[in-house]
């Protein structure tokens, strides 16, 4: 019986400001993480389709801050940053990310790496300052179908290093 009012989960509370966005990615927990841990493999599969990823500042760290553009298949740049709140590897990496250090309309991250037998569930699960960021990240920057895309690139990704039998 799922609970309700004062007995449901803490999550509830935030249910109308997140995202939650699963995959289950057939490669190992540590190489799917990895490919969250160094530039050379985020820049190869960062973004949804038809993106691609340029970076100006990278360190993988609690802390530590990514600087990057995004460029879109029309042309349109977005300047994005994420900063690191907490890395566990190889369970949980927790983010805020923004158009830039200090951006009031910046949103919390947490992405954690589950072992599925032999393959590997992600569940990025983000949550936005306010109800209506929310809801303008899905209607008009479609951040449901991207972030889908997005693993979905990370998964075409890793399997390939699975195939190839090297991490490159």
């Amino acid at each position: 019986m799922a609970a309700t009012g004062r007995d449901a989960p803490a999550q509830s509370a935030t249910a109308d400001r997140e995202i939650v966005i699963s995959r289950v990615i057939s490669a190992p927990r540590e190489l799917v993480f990895g490919a969250f841990t160094e530039v050379r493999h985020l820049s190869r599969w960062w973004g949804p389709e038809g993106f691609t990823t340029t970076t100006r500042a990278f360190e993988f760290r609690v802390g530590g801050e990514w600087e990057f553009v995004m460029h879109g298949p029309d042309g349109t740049d977005y300047q994005e940053w994420i900063s690191w709140t907490e890395i566990a590897p190889p369970e949980r990496i927790a983010l805020l990310h923004g158009e830039s250090r200090g951006d009031p309309n910046a949103f919390e991250s947490v992405l954690t790496f589950e072992p599925d037998g032999a393959a590997t569930r992600i569940e990025m699960r983000t949550v936005f300052p306010t109800k209506e960021l929310r809801d303008e990240a899905v209607e008009k920057y479609h951040a449901i179908e991207g972030g889908q895309q997005t693993l979905s690139n990370l998964a075409a990704y890793v399997t390939e290093i699975v195939r190839k039998g090297v991490e490159d």
